[in-house]
Formats: C-alpha cells, sequence, structure tokens
C-alpha cells in the first residue's frame, strides 16, 4: 500500500509517517519509480507505535524494543545494556500503572452509566417530556 493508504488505514499522518521512516520505526519497500510501498503488516506497526508513544516510551526506545514486541521468545539482545534492561523495566512498571488507572476510571464510568440507566424513567412513546413548571396540556 502506499503512504497516502497508510495513513488513511492508520489515521496517522503522512508525515508523521514519513518522521517514522526517519526515526527507523518502519521501513517500507520503494518501488522503482521510488514510491514509498508498505505491507500490511505496517497498519498495526503504526497503531502499536502511536500506542507506545502515547504511553510515554520515546522513539529511540520504540526502536529498540519494536523486534521484541514482534517475536519476543525468539529475540534475544547481546547488546542489552543493564541500563536499558533497567529502562525498559522503568516503562514496562509506568504502563502497568496506567493501566490500573485506566481500568478503575473504565469501571467506575461504567457503574455510572448502569445506574443512569437503572434509574432512568422509561420513555413513553408519542409523550414528549414537558419543561418543569410546565404542564403536559396545551
Amino acid at each position: 500500500m502506499r503512504i497516502g493508504e497508510l495513513s488513511r488505514v492508520t489515521g496517522v499522518s503522512r508525515r508523521l509517517l514519513r518522521y517514522y521512516e526517519q526515526q527507523g520505526l518502519i521501513v517500507p519497500d520503494r518501488s522503482t519509480n521510488g514510491y514509498r510501498d508498505y505491507d500490511e503488516r505496517y497498519a498495526d506497526r503504526v497503531k502499536q507505535i502511536r500506542g507506545l508513544l502515547a504511553a510515554g516510551l520515546s522513539t529511540r526506545l520504540i526502536k529498540q524494543i519494536l523486534p521484541c514486541l514482534d517475536k519476543p521468545r525468539s529475540i534475544h539482545f547481546p547488546d542489552a545494556t543493564p541500563e536499558m534492561l533497567a529502562l525498559l523495566t522503568s516503562e514496562r512498571d509506568k504502563l502497568t500503572d496506567r493501566i490500573e488507572v485506566l481500568t478503575r476510571n473504565r469501571n467506575a464510568m461504567t457503574e455510572y452509566l448502569t445506574e443512569v440507566e437503572r434509574h432512568r424513567a422509561p420513555d413513553v412513546p408519542g409523550q414528549a417530556l414537558a419543561a418543569p413548571g410546565q404542564s403536559g396540556s396545551a
């Protein structure tokens, strides 16, 4: 697929997709005329990158861990420094904390919506609600 289609599918601007390419996060093939050609898998990759950026990870760190996220059990990084591993552990723990907060907030919203629906008066077909202080008759 071309860059415009990838942009449409992912909701990410062409400019941002070119930035991801500059950062080495995505590497499209090039057709004979020089156009970028993205494999279908890049749609998921771009969404994954967006999620990691939203979680606060830098593009530098994302570039290092993307191969692990594709096949975590088959990748071994002999050059993984203790500092990088400590940073990854810290980022993972931050994600865990954010997930817990998001889950609590989602559950609170669900409970609120459930209560509102439970206490909402059933709609009566053909009858409009009168404004406060007005009767339903004309």
